[in-house]
């Protein structure tokens, strides 16, 4: 059985399944609606229901409170159709944008590599071709827990192109059942399950301005994939990555981007360590990634294009840094993945994007 759902102020009209949600069947048909967790928490995904019945499913009390539901409103990743339904969504054209329709895939597990204590990269070959954007990323079925995990795709579209692989950068986190399943569990051989591409993060070409990637942990995956794609591309616009890291034995792929700053003259590179040791060595920045940011730019960001990848709190800082330096949210854009943690933090209304 299926249910008719219209898609305001597109006007596309499309077809979705009993059970299905409103966000993986837009998807599906290559029809964007702004989301972020797709879990229910962050409230990214917030819809108007005009017409017709909705399941809110598992909607976080924070990211649809009572008086929204009482409005009608409903969260396209969580609900789904009880008839026909007709729903508003906050849609912005965006020109730079590919549509690509979500799919499924099947992969089977090719290598695993230690690139730091906490960080392995998972490197999967695919049972058909995915296209995607640069920045993108998936979500990976995690066996025996019923649910899905995402992680951007690390490498570039040409490199999977060629190889038929994807590579993904999972950080294990302390408790966590789906990264502690990645990293102890799975072995090379074994066969996991995904769907995508998913997400908003993409560079915009077309504003042909100086581009600033900042990342912590393991958000590097994004920027790296993003960057390398310019590069290959023959980009010969400033291109400055900011990547910050606790200490030396964390810092992963610095070698590449040493080399890649060697080899291309608009390519910037500054790791910065928040807490390595005195008298280890290291000469590069110390300090966190919006310090080493505003110490590189002497607190100026006008001009630039800024994107933002890691931990919520990193998100955060930078936004706040890029701002005080003449940068703001039309010029700034972010990738953060957000835990069950981070569901009671409200995020402001001023911003739409950040």
């Amino acid at each position: 059985m299926s249910y008719r759902l219209t898609i305001e102020p597109l006007g596309a009209t499309i077809e979705v399944e009993e059970g299905q949600t409103v966000l993986d069947a837009a998807l599906r048909q290559g029809i964007y609606i702004p989301h972020a967790c797709c879990h229910g928490l962050c409230g990214t995904c917030k819809v108007q229901v005009s017409d017709g019945e909705v399941d809110l499913g598992a909607a976080n009390p924070f990211a649809l409170m009572d008086f929204e539901r009482d409005e009608g409103k409903a969260l396209a990743c969580c609900c789904t159709l009880q008839s026909d339904v007709t729903i508003e969504a906050d849609i912005e054209e965006e020109p730079d944008a590919e549509v690509i329709p979500v799919r499924d895939f099947a992969a089977s597990v090719t290598r695993i590599v230690d690139l730091t204590p906490t960080i392995k990269a998972l490197h999967l070959a695919l049972d058909k071709p995915i296209g995607f954007q640069a920045g993108q990323y998936v979500q990976i079925e995690i066996p025996g827990l019923g649910q899905s995990r995402a992680f951007s795709i690390a490498n570039s579209p040409a490199a999977v192109e060629k190889s038929g692989e994807i590579e993904l950068n999972v950080r294990i986190v302390a408790g966590g059942a789906g990264t502690g399943y990645l990293h102890q569990q799975l072995q090379v051989g074994d066969r996991l399950r995904l769907a995508g591409p998913y997400g908003r993060f993409f560079v915009r070409r077309s504003a042909g301005k100086p581009m600033l990637f900042m990342a912590g942990g393991s958000g590097l995956s994004s920027p790296r994939s993003m960057i390398v794609d310019l590069l290959e591309g023959g980009c010969t616009l400033p291109i400055t990555l900011v990547y910050g890291q606790r200490s030396r034995d964390e810092l992963y792929y610095d070698a590449e981007f040493r080399a890649l700053a060697e080899q291309h003259p608009n390519f910037s590179y500054v790791p910065a360590l928040s807490n390595e040791a005195e008298g280890s060595g290291w000469t590069g920045a110390r300090g966190y990634v919006h310090d080493a940011a505003k110490a590189h730019f002497g607190g100026s960001f006008q001009g630039q294009q800024a994107y933002l990848c890691g931990p919520p709190p990193m998100v955060e800082a930078c936004i706040g840094t890029l701002m005080q330096g003449r940068l703001f949210e039309r010029d700034i854009y972010t990738e953060k993945f957000l835990s069950a943690a981070d569901a009671q933090n409200a995020r402001s209304p001023l911003f739409k994007r950040v």
